[in-house]
C-alpha cells in the first residue's frame, strides 16, 4: 500500500469517527497494517481485477448489517412491535439506504473502481451500496469481529439510523406506499391493486429500467425504478395521490 493510500484511508476512518481517541487501529504496526489493508480491500471494487475486492466483506457485510440494525431498534425502540421492527429494519438495511448513506460519507472518492464501472453512471448506486455493505464487514473485523465488531458497526452507524429512522417514524407512508395503497383500497372495499410492470431496458443499475402501472377500484398510478418493487412502489404512490378527499 502506498504512503499516499495509507494516509486516505487513515483520514476516511477519522471522518466516520473512528480517530486515534476511539482506538480502531491498533498501536502496533503489524496489526494497524492488516486493518488497512481490511478497509482498502473493502474499497476495491471486483471491477479492477485486483485478488483482494470487496466481495467477501460485502457477504459478511450482508450479516452484520442486519444483526446490528436489530440490535439498534431493539434498544432505541424497546416497544415498537416485531412486525414494525421487521418493516423499518428493512429500510435501514436496504439498498436505497445504503448508497444514500454512501453519499453522505463521501465514499466514492476513496473506492478504487476497473474502467467499467467507473464508466458505468447509471450503476453507480449500486456498486456504491455493495461497497457500503462491505464497509461494513471491514468496520465489524477491524473492530474485533465477535469480540467488539458489533459496537464498532452501533459507534459509526447509530446516529445515521436514528435520523433515518425519525424521519421514516414522522411519514409512514414513505418508501412503503404499496401497503398503504393496499390498506386502502380494502378499507373501501375495492379489492386488492392490479400491477402490470414491463422491462424498459436490460442495463444493469439503470434508476428507471421497469415500468409499472397500477389499477384499483378507478384509481390508477404509473411508476419507474431500478428494480420492479421500486417501479411498483412509484405507481402507488402515483396512485395513492389520486385518493379523493374523505368526507367530513
Amino acid at each position: 500500500m502506498t504512503p499516499e493510500r495509507r494516509q486516505q484511508l487513515l483520514a476516511f476512518l477519522e471522518s466516520l469517527g473512528f480517530g486515534s481517541g476511539y482506538g480502531l487501529l491498533s498501536l502496533d504496526p503489524a496489526a494497524s497494517s492488516a486493518a488497512l489493508a481490511t478497509l482498502d480491500e473493502a474499497l476495491t471494487h471486483s471491477s479492477t481485477g485486483l485478488p483482494r475486492h470487496h466481495d467477501r466483506l460485502e457477504f459478511l457485510g450482508d450479516a452484520v448489517l442486519r444483526l446490528a440494525a436489530a440490535e439498534f431498534l431493539h434498544s432505541a425502540y424497546p416497544s415498537m412491535g416485531v412486525g414494525d421492527s421487521s418493516a423499518l429494519r428493512a429500510q435501514l438495511v436496504s439498498d436505497r439506504w445504503l448508497s444514500d448513506l454512501a453519499r453522505a460519507i463521501a465514499l466514492e472518492p476513496v473506492l478504487l473502481l476497473g474502467p467499467m464501472a467507473t464508466g458505468d453512471r447509471a450503476g453507480r448506486a449500486t456498486v456504491l451500496a455493495e461497497c457500503c455493505e462491505a464497509l461494513v464487514g471491514a468496520i465489524y473485523t477491524v473492530g474485533g469481529g465477535t469480540q467488539g465488531g458489533l459496537v464498532a458497526v452501533q459507534h459509526w452507524l447509530a446516529p445515521h439510523w436514528q435520523a433515518s429512522a425519525t424521519e421514516l417514524l414522522a411519514d409512514p407512508l414513505r418508501h412503503n406506499w404499496k401497503s398503504a395503497l393496499q390498506e386502502w383500497s380494502q378499507g373501501q372495499g375495492k379489492g386488492l391493486p392490479a400491477y402490470h410492470c414491463h422491462e424498459r431496458s436490460r442495463v444493469h443499475g439503470d434508476p428507471e429500467r421497469f415500468e409499472c402501472r397500477v389499477e384499483v377500484g378507478g384509481l390508477s398510478g404509473e411508476g419507474r425504478g431500478g428494480s420492479r418493487r421500486e417501479a411498483e412502489q412509484q405507481a402507488a404512490r402515483a396512485a395513492l395521490e389520486l385518493r379523493p378527499a374523505p368526507e367530513c
